[in-house]
Order: C-alpha cells, then sequence, then structure tokens
C-alpha cells in the first residue's frame, strides 16, 4: 500500500514537472549528452575573449559588434565575468557575472551567473558554460555550448579568425549536434 502511494506521487510529480516545462518553454533533451574538452587549466583560460559568431540569443540580440568576454580568477575559486558588446545605438553595453565550475575533476563544464548575487541561490540563474573544443596548446580558441544545444559561442583571443579555423570550429560544432546554418558572425572592428 504505502509503496503504490509512492509510485503515485513519483508519477504525479513527473507530470507536475513535466507540464511546468513545457509551460515555461524548457525543452528535454533528448540528444547525445554534450562531450567537454577532457581538461581546461583556468589560468590559461583567464584573460580576454574576442566572440567570432554564435546562435543568436536573447540576451544578446542589442549586441551589433566588439563582443568580449573578459574571465578573471577569483582566491574563492569563482571566477569574475565581464562581457561587453557595441550596441547599434553608439553604446556600449556591460555585464558583470560570475562563473563556478560545474565539473572540478576538467574544468571544463562551468555555470555563469549575471543575476544579482543574492539571487544566486535560485538554480535558474545559473547557465551552463561547457567548453566543447579548445586549443590545448595556446588557448587560442574555444567553443563554448551547452547541453541543450541552444547556445553557443566560437571565442578567439583575436578579435579575427582565419576562415580555416572558423570553418574547423563550426564543424565541430555540427559534429556535436548544433544547428550551425543559424550561426551569425560577430563583427570585429
Amino acid at each position: 500500500m504505502k509503496q503504490t502511494i509512492f509510485l503515485k506521487l513519483i508519477f504525479g510529480a513527473v507530470i507536475v514537472v513535466s507540464a511546468t516545462a513545457n509551460i515555461f518553454g524548457i525543452k528535454s533533451d533528448s540528444k547525445n549528452p554534450l562531450i567537454t574538452v577532457g581538461s581546461v587549466d583556468l589560468k590559461r583560460y583567464a584573460g580576454k575573449w574576442y566572440e567570432v559568431a554564435r546562435l543568436p540569443n536573447k540576451f544578446e540580440k542589442q549586441c551589433i559588434g566588439n563582443v568580449t568576454a573578459e574571465y578573471v580568477l577569483r582566491e574563492n575559486g569563482k571566477i569574475e565575468v565581464t562581457n561587453r558588446c557595441d550596441e547599434a545605438n553608439g553604446k556600449k553595453t556591460v555585464a558583470k557575472g560570475e562563473a563556478r565550475i560545474q565539473d572540478k575533476q576538467t574544468n571544463a563544464k562551468l555555470e555563469v551567473r549575471f543575476a544579482p548575487r543574492f539571487l544566486s541561490f535560485i538554480p535558474a540563474v545559473w547557465g551552463d558554460y561547457w567548453i566543447i573544443a579548445l586549443d590545448a596548446e595556446d588557448y587560442q580558441y574555444a567553443l563554448v555550448g551547452d547541453q541543450s544545444r541552444n547556445y553557443l559561442w566560437l571565442l578567439s583571443r583575436n578579435s579575427q579568425m582565419s576562415q580555416a579555423k572558423y570553418d574547423e570550429l563550426i564543424k565541430i560544432a555540427a559534429d556535436k549536434g548544433f544547428d550551425t546554418t543559424k550561426i551569425v558572425r560577430t563583427r570585429n572592428d
């Protein structure tokens, strides 16, 4: 009897979570797990990166070019994040956030938050930041995405990238299940 009630409660919870996810547009991912790089030296990864291309997203729709991300390691193990971009009206957008390590074995899975610190206890304010390709020798380029394959960034230490390297990274993204037909290049002056 207790086992039947327990199973009904579990089944009901699954239905409620599934319905809630559908109402809010949250999709479950039936694709293969997204494989990250084997390891990331965060000291080498820190610093300034230029966005070369991305999948369009809501929080960057005002950005028309010169998109950068800067990562600074903190003593507490977290990472300070500062994103910048140019807007069409001539203004510059600056967004400050924080990243934390999800997978301490590889440092390739991070979560990033741009919401105020007092909201950091809410899981929904954290977004996945998974490093899925990286120039392991020189840390000159990176490909960052998330398990849902809704977010993707192609990053470089330089504002410009050779077409051959760009094509190579786009192929990696496509092989990992991203819709590369929607990728937009970032204008960098």
